[in-house]
């Protein structure tokens, strides 16, 4: 069924109440492979019992917490096959640090479709609210659908953000593991694509692959340790755009830029000659 533009644009989704506890919090951080370093005081701060810290890209999966249905791309005017579906781009703004134990909920509308010939880009915002009336956090993401444009819409913008014309200021190297896509799914994305190698086939993909939030939380990780001394609650924002996918296992490299008030980063994969995983990434400091 084609994308029905005049519904689908603007359209509410479904408000949202949910709640975490840091067991949520600390099996999220153990699914971008917090811990690796059992000793290290700072990584703990990630693990702890009572009031671990919070990375803000935990607002990527506290809404579905628990879930175990694969997820359905179902919006108002919108129905399209899971399998088509691959994630555009993600943006957290957090306006406080996120806590360890809350309540929430959530509205959210399609803010923006995009026609692109032979694909669509569907873009939704989800606003938070804490139980005590704040704001805590604004997401932005967007999915990339194979097969359903040509619908009628704007094409939309093709731009991409520049790198500095100078070498890194720092440069990370860091390993997943093979078992970290089926590790991650138990914060909610039960997307066959990453845990079923027969789902991954017919996707097009020789293997499972790690979910791009995921990835997404791994790199988020690395800088607030590498540029925020490990202190989650020194940053006001991340976002990142997908560029290619990553197998668990694999290793990434991310080559930072420091700017002004935030850094700025491009993330490849070791293993497939510096194929691109991430681009268009900003970790921004308050």
């Amino acid at each position: 069924m084609p994308i029905d533009l005049e519904r689908a644009l603007g359209a509410e989704l479904p408000g949202r109440e949910f709640s975490w506890t840091p067991t949520d919090v600390q099996l999220y951080h153990l699914g971008l492979g917090a811990g690796g370093r059992p000793t290290d005081p700072a990584e703990l701060r990630y693990l702890d019992d009572r009031a671990p810290q919070v990375l803000p890209t935990f607002a990527t999966v506290a809404p579905t917490l628990g879930e175990t249905e694969p997820p359905r791309v179902s919006f108002p005017g919108i129905e399209i096959d899971l399998a088509k579906v691959v994630h555009g781009h993600q943006e957290v703004v957090v306006h406080k640090p996120i806590p360890a134990t809350g309540k929430a909920t959530s509205t959210g509308r399609i803010a923006e479709i995009w026609d692109k010939g032979s694909s669509a880009v569907v873009v939704q915002e989800q606003t938070v609210t804490g139980s005590d009336g704040e704001l805590l956090w604004t997401a932005r993401s967007s999915i990339f659908a194979k097969g359903e444009g040509g619908f009628g819409g704007e094409r939309g913008p093709s731009t991409r953000a520049q790198l500095p014309e100078r070498d890194a200021d720092l440069e990370l190297v860091v390993p997943t593991l093979p078992q970290q896509a089926l590790l991650y799914r138990l914060c909610g994305d039960r997307n066959p694509l990453h845990s079923d190698p027969a789902f991954a086939a017919g996707a097009g993909f020789p293997a499972p692959i790690l979910h791009g939030l995921c990835t997404y939380g791994v790199v988020c990780k690395a800088l607030t340790d590498a540029v925020a001394e490990a202190d989650a609650s020194a940053v006001a924002g991340f976002r990142a755009r997908f560029a290619g996918v990553l197998y668990p296992g694999e290793t990434l490299r991310i080559r930072a830029w420091r700017s002004d008030g935030e850094v700025v980063a491009a993330v490849t994969v070791d293993e497939r000659d510096g194929a691109p995983v991430l681009h268009d990434v900003a970790l921004r400091l308050r």
